[in-house]
């Protein structure tokens, strides 16, 4: 068995895998979600590690007398948002600076002004925005000159939460992180693998600062997590969570594409071992390294997806829980012309607006929560079809094939509604761990328990299928008002 932590935004999971994907057990514990004013969102490291701490005591007891099998512990996790933390003890020194944070932003505005767009995207496959990491690093550098003074010694360190984990894990014994993980910090060159010095100056990061970088598949070290594991085991498999699920859907080839639905929502098309410059509105991903070798994809990004479910419940009271949101959506017959455009901390692929503010449009006296709330679901299928669109507009043909993931492709009205829109086969995985799922494979890769993706690839799966059936005029019509509605926000 391989137990996976997925730290995602919103929660820290335990999952409990056989070798061949089959959930054995699991648990979960939510943290807060920290906003000190708009635009900034921040989590707390402890209670991130706490949780971590939980959710594996937690099924380590419920599990304890099949616990000998257990051969490894992996990781996957939230991979821009960033954490500073005390070098030996690994005690967090400030709130992580989450990925939807957008305190980076006049920083992120300067260096585009001062022409560093292109290089800074030639090497890192990445746009100059503070969705990742290093101008939020900048910001805390900039604005925290203790914080500064301890990287600069050596008494402070710097990681994204795999990082983090890892450190805290193996009592400090191991300061390292994943090349997919790395490669979203506008730190990394992807070309060339390996931290640069020309953008952590850039950036005011101190190179020392940062953790040594290695395959997914290879060990970090060993933990029984702080007594919560009767027995020390290996960490093996560590791997951001879009890339996680983009190898769980076995999409090994190029021209093989995976949506994943979360709190955001990755969709990643393979493009093979050779760094291309990015589709218009997309970035380059570092897929993952396997014996030396780097696959890539090319990334669209939507910022709030699920989270805008979750808005509905926490901001505005709409709804009590997220599973209410299928029924009040098929409650109407559509949204009575309102369209909800999501951008709460601006835009991001195709339109990179990061000063958008989200709206709900087309409201009249006859508008009730059932049709502001279907918009909310039609939102996400809606930004799904702008991505895919930028992404054919470059050399691969169309898509004809979507594999996607996550806790909402269990909603069949939003699985529905996005094959209707975005006009593919959309295949919905059964397992919706599917991010911890493609961690551990990297862990049956590490332990040899798996000799290669071939072997990976013919595990068997389950899928659910999903063809579009609204006539292809009708869903034009409806995605044109969705473009009209995101113009008025731009």
């Amino acid at each position: 068995m391989i137990l996976a932590i997925d730290q995602s935004t919103s929660a820290t999971k335990a999952v409990l895998f056989d070798t061949r994907g089959k959930v054995l057990d699991k648990a979960a514990r939510e943290h807060r979600q920290i906003y000190p004013q708009p635009g900034w969102v921040e989590h707390d490291p402890e209670e991130i590690w706490q949780n971590t701490l939980a959710v594996i005591r937690e099924v380590a007891e419920r599990d304890r007398a099949r616990l000998d099998e257990l051969v490894c512990l992996s990781i996957t996790n939230q991979r821009e948002t960033v954490v500073v933390f005390e070098t030996g003890t690994g005690k967090p020194l400030h709130n992580a600076l989450v990925w939807q944070d957008r305190r980076g932003d006049p920083i992120c505005q300067t260096l585009v002004t001062e022409g560093w767009q292109e290089p800074v995207l030639r090497k890192t496959g990445l746009k100059i925005d503070t969705y990742f990491s290093a101008s939020k690093l900048k910001w805390l550098i900039d604005e925290k000159p203790e914080l500064a003074a301890k990287l600069e010694s050596g008494t402070a360190r710097i990681g994204t939460i795999d990082t983090y984990l890892i450190y805290r894990l193996t009592g400090g014994k191991v300061f390292a992180t994943d090349h997919t993980n790395a490669s979203r910090t506008l730190l990394f060159d992807i070309g060339k693998l390996r931290w640069d010095e020309e953008l952590c100056a850039l950036f005011g990061v101190p190179l020392r600062a940062l953790p040594e970088v290695r395959e997914s598949a290879a060990q970090f070290g060993e933990t029984d997590a702080a007594g919560a594991l009767p027995k020390r085991v290996p960490i093996i498999g560590v791997m951001g969570d879009s890339q996680a699920s983009l190898f769980a859907q076995r999409c090994y080839k190029p021209g093989m594409a995976k949506a994943t639905f979360g709190t955001g929502t990755s969709i990643l098309l393979n493009i093979g071992s050779k760094f291309c410059m990015p589709a218009k509105g997309a970035v380059t991903a570092l897929a993952w390294v396997w014996r030396g070798t780097p696959t890539y994809a090319f990334e669209g990004i939507i910022n709030f997806s699920a989270a805008t479910i979750e808005w509905l419940k926490n901001q505005l009271g709409l709804i009590r829980d997220a599973a209410e949101v299928e029924a009040l959506a098929t409650s109407v017959p559509d949204t009575g012309g309102v369209y909800l455009v999501p951008a709460f901390a601006g835009l991001s692929a195709p339109y990179w607006a990061p000063d958008a503010r989200a709206a709900i449009v087309g409201m009249t006296a006859h508008t009730r929560r059932e049709h502001v709330v279907r918009a909310a679901l039609e939102s996400i299928a809606y930004q799904i079809r702008d991505v895919i669109e930028m992404m054919q507009a470059d050399r691969f043909h169309t898509l004809q094939c979507v594999e996607c993931d996550g806790g909402p492709t269990r909603n069949r009205f939003l699985m529905q509604f996005t094959a209707d829109i975005t006009r593919a086969e959309l295949r919905a995985s059964d397992v919706p761990e599917s991010s911890a799922w493609g961690a551990a494979m990297n862990g049956l890769l590490g332990l040899g328990l798996a000799g290669s993706l071939e072997e990976l690839a013919a595990l068997p799966r389950q899928v659910q299928v999903y063809r579009p059936q609204m006539p292809a005029e009708q869903a034009q019509q409806l995605h044109a008002g969705w473009l009209k509605a995101v113009k008025r926000v731009l």
